[in-house]
């Protein structure tokens, strides 16, 4: 009987070995076989490169160059001494140092470990030869991103960083990962999903132990898309170094399409800083007071001042409230309630004409207060003003248009006539951006047309302009426009307009300036026109930030237009 009971324990004993060992190679089978593959193959990233940036004409914005890291596979003690001591001649660098970044930079023994960086070409050959004797050293192509022009175009370029929380929150479904590194602000930003490398990787066997053996396999990474953009660099040049040491925006755009030719904002800073982590250089940028890092044409916001007259003009004579014959008389001020508006000037009798070639504010706060508040609002939006104009750039803002309602429900008061004259001549808490002005002014140019302005032309040789061109008619008279039309060209033509300076210029400008009051320090002054009068193939938008008064971006402007025709660009 004991004998028998015996039997039936070792029996089922073996029924549940011979079980379990089924289970583990027939049941679990491919589960264990391929965690066996996980423990003996490793991947090793291989880095691709960033798609580069042109220009209108192909000429490279933002582009790589190669650089080389040097890696050495864990081995042996001695066998890693060995490599670093090689390593180390051909460097010039002592082997300690070597040594110890091989101790902070080591993670696991089937991982390599970077000792040292951005090498050149010469020593990454020599130091290939020595894998001879050592094939534990590695030599790792890591491609940097390259401007080669420096600050030039640095608000539309953006700049390359190291992803922070925000973002990788945002894009970690689109296959981000933790220490990507990825664009902030310009195109970098909003196009890295183009501009984006796809890595590749190398294919390692390790044993056991995680020791390196021998390379399987190899899937070679591959480049991001080439962006073109609209920008032309020749024209940017001469917006750069004509704005340098100033505060403040330049806009060149053709107005018909919305091609966005030049965009500067100043002061600038150096893209390439953020690729050579350069510390206290980067920790100056977000320190300073002029915050060089936002581009102030899309994401400032300012009062327009007389540049807002374009608006009043249009809205006067399209409603019917004001017409060509219409004039006011200008003593220098107009008491409107009980306090006394001021005009820089005593212009006597002015119709609309010479009230847009004068930028005569008495003519202005008589029209804003026959169209009212809201009248000046609804108009306002008609020309885009207080929302997006739709740029390809990130960070744009909407500018604001108040109005009664906003002031009643808002800031719990009521509106009154003052406010009514301050909106008509583009002061109050009326803001806009310089892009938004460029665009304004184009409706001019164009001959009624709302154009997006967009900054990306092709991307990977497919053009893409179709898709951001979204012209749309305003609905303003053909014959207002043109009426205001005259009135902008008499602004440079008349001999007391206030540009007659740019009348000596080989081409005919038209447009108009502005004076806003800033709460702090001197006024800003505007210009926003368009070139060659008759038949418009730029439109320009120049601010400056503190700048004194309209006639200075006047003569910003001129220099720019000198220099385009000096360089034959217009």
């Amino acid at each position: 009987m004991r004998l028998k009971v015996t039997k039936i324990v070792f029996l089922s004993l073996f029924v549940l070995v011979a079980a379990g060992i089924f289970n583990l190679s027939v049941i679990q089978g491919n589960k264990f076989k391929r965690l066996s593959n996980r423990n003996c193959i490793r991947l090793l990233p291989q880095l691709g490169a960033r798609g580069k940036i042109l220009d209108r004409n192909g000429e490279i914005i933002a582009d790589n160059y190669l650089t080389y890291d040097v890696m050495v596979m864990p081995q042996k003690k001695e066998e890693v001494s060995g490599m670093i001591a090689g390593i180390s001649r051909v460097l010039g660098s002592r082997p300690d140092q070597l040594k110890e970044k091989f101790r902070s930079g080591y993670q696991a023994s089937f991982l390599p470990v970077i000792i040292e960086k951005n090498i050149d070409i010469k020593k990454a050959i020599a130091i290939e030869e020595l894998k001879n004797e050592s094939p534990g050293i590695i030599i790792q192509p890591h491609p940097l991103r390259r401007y080669p022009h420096g600050e030039l175009a640095c608000h539309v370029l953006g700049y390359l960083n190291e992803i922070d929380g925000k973002r990788l929150a945002k894009l970690a479904d689109s296959g981000y990962n933790a220490r990507d590194i990825v664009g902030f602000t310009g195109v970098e930003e909003k196009y890295d999903y183009f501009l984006r490398q796809q890595d590749g990787a190398l294919s390692v066997e390790v044993d056991h132990r995680g020791k390196f053996m021998r390379v399987l396999g190899y899937r070679p990474p591959q480049s991001g898309n080439d962006l073109q953009l609209t920008l032309d660099l020749r024209v940017q040049k001469v917006v750069e170094e004509k704005m340098a040491g100033r505060t403040g925006s330049v806009i060149i755009m053709d107005p018909s399409s919305g091609e966005i030719i030049a965009m500067a904002s100043s002061p600038g800073f150096k893209p390439s800083a953020f690729i050579n982590k350069s510390g206290p250089y980067i920790a100056r940028l977000f320190k300073d007071p002029d915050s060089p890092l936002i581009n102030r044409s899309i994401s400032g916001v300012y009062p327009p001042a007389s540049v807002f007259k374009t608006v009043i003009a249009s809205a006067g004579l399209d409603s019917g409230k004001i017409n060509l014959n219409t004039t006011f008389f200008c003593p220098g001020h107009l008491k409107v309630g009980r306090r006394d508006f001021a005009c820089w000037d005593t212009h006597n009798q002015q119709n609309l004409n010479q009230a847009i070639a004068h930028s005569c504010d008495v003519f202005f706060y008589r029209s804003g207060l026959l169209l009212g508040a809201q009248g000046i609002h609804d108009y306002a939006l008609k020309f885009g003003l207080g929302k997006q104009t739709q740029v390809d750039l990130p960070y744009e803002v909407n500018g604001f248009v108040p109005s009664p309602l906003w002031k009643r429900m808002v800031r719990l008061q009521n509106w009154f006539d003052g406010d009514t004259a301050n909106f008509s001549i583009g002061q109050g808490d009326l803001l806009v951006t310089p892009l938004q002005i460029a665009r304004l002014i184009s409706v001019f140019a164009n001959g009624g047309f709302m154009v997006t302005p967009y900054i990306v032309k092709k991307i990977d040789g497919h053009n893409t302009s179709a898709g951001h061109k979204k012209e749309a008619r305003i609905p303003i008279k053909d014959s207002v426009l043109a009426n205001v039309n005259k009135g902008l060209r008499q602004v440079v033509a008349d001999t007391e307009g206030t540009a007659n300076i740019l009348s000596g210029l080989t081409v005919s400008v038209a447009g108009k300036t502005g004076t806003a009051q800033a709460p702090r320090g001197q006024p800003h002054a505007w210009f926003a026109g368009y070139f060659p009068y008759n038949d418009p193939k730029y439109a320009i938008c120049v601010f400056l930030e503190h700048g004194g008064s309209g006639y200075a971006s006047c003569v910003l402007t001129k220099q720019i237009i000198e220099e385009m025709a000096l360089e034959g660009l217009i």
